[in-house]
């Protein structure tokens, strides 16, 4: 499938992806995210992704929600530090329908007062869950350890004293300054003709606006390691151990992917759940992860253990680490990695939704979509000295940080 692009007279840029199901998909990828608010402004973004559902100039909260739900398709939005996702999946005969809905939310979105006092609530129980899983909290307190004093330390959910600070004017001028054309994407995946595509996306997006607000992202700059420890009322000692990773252009992220895959990846022959898990039994769940923005990126290794066995996990997982920092792998032990992670990927990819947010993210920030062969070719290229150097710029022990929940 070849994706097709085209950029509206406001600026706009849409991508197609044709596909042959009568399931189709169209959205919104927004240029913002948690980063980009003001210091007064935590957690909004996030809220004005939940208060765009709560009444347009023409329709009610009530009507925006039955609008896709009563034809069976789906409405759907979520916040990341870099960018905001509003979209819908449908039956491809009310594609016009949808894109009427989401031009309409992102032109004519009113903000009613009442609804933000009820939203408000909404968020501030979703704050609270959140901090009640240490698994998920963990990570938030880490990208602010390694970030500190940066906006992408944020939590993107906020605080309980932003978010009574968020009323009608200040979510308006969120949107006003961001919902612009030339700062968002409008991708769609479907078996409609890209011409109709074009004619409808002109139809309902001519009233976006134009004018773009310079989105000022400085770099973070470079924090020292250090391992912090706190006390949370947990069953489990919950550790991450990582630091600072590539961005998201950076062409050595592919090694750092097969690298992570290897260690700590999805599979269940990862390096780190064999060592902790299976021959040790000291871990339910490790896990390792790579998350890339724009100007600088974060890698992760994730355990829970038991107090007791807390050290024991911790030696293992720098053993690990120190391998990969130390031995090159194999020729065979790197045509198996690469193995694995391309037919990962090729059965990742049978996801329709997970494929279509892929599509809206790549044209974001990339402005092409880039393709699963194309992701092949540069994985098969990876060298096993790639891999070493890539471990010794991200993993050297001297560039990670620790953060312990116990």
């Amino acid at each position: 499938m070849t994706a097709q692009t085209y950029t509206l007279s406001n600026g706009l840029r849409i991508i197609h992806l044709p596909t042959n199901s009568q399931v189709a998909y169209c959205g919104f990828a927004v240029n913002v995210g948690a980063r980009d608010e003001n210091d007064h402004e935590h957690g909004l973004a996030h809220f004005v992704e939940h208060a765009l559902f709560k009444g347009t100039r023409k329709r009610k909260a009530w009507h925006i929600l039955n609008r896709m739900e009563n034809v069976g398709g789906e409405l759907n939005a979520y916040t990341t530090k870099e960018s905001t996702f509003l979209y819908s999946i449908f039956m491809e005969k009310n594609f016009s329908r949808a894109v009427e809905l989401l031009s309409d939310l992102v032109i004519n979105s009113q903000f009613p007062e009442n609804e933000l006092k009820k939203e408000c609530d909404v968020v501030l129980d979703e704050i609270q869950s959140y901090e009640d899983t240490p698994s998920e909290l963990i990570f938030d307190d880490f990208e602010n350890l390694i970030f500190a004093g940066h906006p992408l330390g944020h939590n993107i959910l906020g605080n309980k004293r932003s978010l009574k600070s968020f009323n009608t004017a200040i979510s308006k001028s969120f949107l006003e300054r961001y919902y612009v054309a030339e700062n968002m994407a409008f991708f769609t995946m479907s078996c409609m003709d890209f011409k109709q595509v074009i004619n409808i996306a002109e139809k309902y997006m001519a009233p976006i606006p134009t004018q773009k607000t310079p989105i000022l992202r400085e770099k973070p700059q470079i924090v020292h390691s250090q391992v912090l420890q706190r006390k949370k009322k947990t069953h489990l000692t919950h550790v991450i151990i990582g630091g600072r990773a590539y961005n998201m252009l950076n062409e050595n992220r592919y090694p750092l992917f097969l690298l992570n895959n290897i260690l700590g990846g999805p599979g269940m022959n990862s390096r780190l759940n064999v060592n902790l898990r299976e021959k040790n039994g000291l871990v339910y769940h490790v896990e390792s992860n790579i998350t890339s923005y724009t100007d600088t990126g974060v890698f992760t290794i994730y355990f829970g253990t038991d107090p007791k066995n807390r050290e024991r996990a911790l030696s293992l997982v720098e053993k690990e680490i120190a391998a990969f920092c130390t031995n090159r792998l194999t020729t065979a032990q790197l045509a198996a990695a690469k193995k694995q992670a391309i037919g990962q990927m090729g059965v990742a990819g049978d996801n329709k939704e997970g494929m279509f947010l892929g599509l809206g993210k790549s044209f974001l920030h990339y402005c092409r979509y880039e393709t699963l062969p194309e992701i092949f070719s540069k994985i098969e290229k990876i060298t096993a000295e790639q891999i070493l150097e890539t471990a010794n710029e991200i993993l050297h022990s001297t560039n990670l940080f620790k953060l312990i929940y116990e």
